[in-house]
């Protein structure tokens, strides 16, 4: 087998970074946080810079978690910018490695596979991550950090834990090192895709590190965690056979579209079931505007936090593969009636279309109207054609109207953020 060498770069402080480069500020020894001051002091921050983590204030902590002896500066959130940013941080990322061998992991990190790439530079792996680095910071004034490892995971891993302890901010890590030096690491949850839930399944057993893990009876931990017992012994022993080219080859099997929402304040009963309308309303347009259908929709709503509760979740079925909203919108809210307590408030919406197939499929039921859900959908393909050349809020329902809605407020957020346009 091939094998390859793989780079993990991560911005470091992404968001907060931007905001203090903006501002003329060196994010490294600026106090700044990144948060929306109008959803109250209990807003989670998306980002504060290495200065505050070197307080040991934690990441995405809430703005009142923050000490009041520590003075700091606010920026509201601009994800636009932020995504504008990263283009041109992923244009840089192209000067250096073809598309084909870079995955975007998320808007602040990407793996590439450098492995053909050494020998045309005649550089080593660990020499092309800092140039890229270098060539960032010129560019943007952004700090990154790099992992490299012999497969992706020893790459995140090496970003994760070794970069941050190493002094040009580049770790590397074979399956050799890997073992030498991280086995014995604690807490298991630094390490990639294990949570604090993971992590606490294993303590009662005396597992509490990853050569624990890679010690254990196999047999045990896939009682314990099914089939995602394998991909556990695997990263314990530092092996991940999955590259670059599986992750763009890969084609799921089934497809859903989704939405989902974590409401300012809790929502009572009936302004709850607006904002499953307002949000399936939205769901139904994308399936038109991208030719799909689906036949089953689930809707997941968590309740108020005070509550402490489990959330409300459900499953509907359709007569029929559609994408139109004179079936959809009473489906959910039947579903809606049927799932959730009117005597508790909701605070998290989530729904899902579940089954997406491409509208070719579609057959009309002998119990619907075909010329109503035909005029139905030239209605739809109007409405998105005014959306898409004068603007979202060009064209709005009377619910998106009624006190509570946030169909108007969402049109102008990104990722349930401010864009900053």
């Amino acid at each position: 087998m091939k094998q390859h060498i793989y780079l993990c770069i991560d911005l470091k402080s992404f968001y907060a970074s931007v905001e203090c480069v903006e501002r003329g500020l060196d994010p490294m020894t600026t106090n700044l946080v990144v948060a929306d001051p109008e959803r109250t002091d209990k807003t989670i921050c998306l980002a504060i810079t290495p200065a505050m983590k070197a307080l040991g204030i934690k990441n995405r902590c809430r703005l009142f978690e923050i000490p009041k002896n520590v003075p700091y500066r606010i920026a509201t959130p601009r994800m636009q910018k932020y995504i504008d940013t990263a283009a041109d941080i992923y244009a840089i990322y192209l000067k250096y490695i073809a598309k084909e061998d870079i995955h975007v992991y998320s808007i602040d990190e990407a793996f590439m596979d450098v492995t053909d790439y050494l020998a045309l530079y005649q550089i080593s792996a660990r020499q092309l991550g800092q140039r890229i680095m270098d060539d960032i910071f010129r560019t943007t004034k952004i700090r990154a950090t790099c992992g490299v490892g012999t497969n992706l995971y020893l790459a995140k891993i090496a970003l994760d834990i070794t970069a941050k302890h190493s002094p040009d901010f580049i770790g590397e890590l074979d399956e050799e090192s890997y073992r030498k030096t991280l086995w014995n690491h604690k807490p298991l949850t630094d390490f990639w895709r294990i949570g604090a839930g993971t992590a606490r399944r294993l303590d009662p057993f005396g597992i509490r590190t990853m050569k624990d893990i890679a010690e254990a009876d196999e047999n045990f931990l896939y009682r314990l965690f099914g089939v995602d017992a394998e991909l556990l012994i695997d990263h314990a022993w530092g092996r991940e056979p999955v590259t670059i080219a599986d992750i763009k080859s890969y084609n799921p099997r089934t497809n859903c579209l989704t939405s989902g929402q974590v409401l300012s304040c809790d929502y009572p009963y009936d302004k709850g079931l607006l904002i499953v309308k307002e949000m399936a309303d939205l769901l139904c347009l994308e399936l038109v505007e991208k030719n799909l259908i689906t036949k089953s929709i689930t809707l997941h709503a968590g309740y108020s936090n005070h509550l402490n509760i489990p959330p409300a979740h459900g499953t509907a079925n359709l007569d029929t593969e559609t994408n139109s909203d004179l079936i959809i919108i009473p489906a959910i809210t039947a579903l809606y009636e049927r799932i959730i307590n009117p005597g508790y408030q909701i605070r998290r919406v989530n729904i899902s279309f579940n089954n997406v197939m491409p509208e070719e499929y579609h057959q009309y039921s002998f119990f619907l109207d075909a010329e109503e859900l035909e005029r139905n959908r030239k209605m739809q393909q109007a409405v998105i054609r005014i959306k898409n050349k004068f603007g979202k809020d060009a064209i709005l329902k009377g619910m998106n109207l009624e006190e509570g809605a946030m169909t108007r407020e969402r049109n102008h957020q990104i990722g349930g953020h401010k864009s900053g346009e």
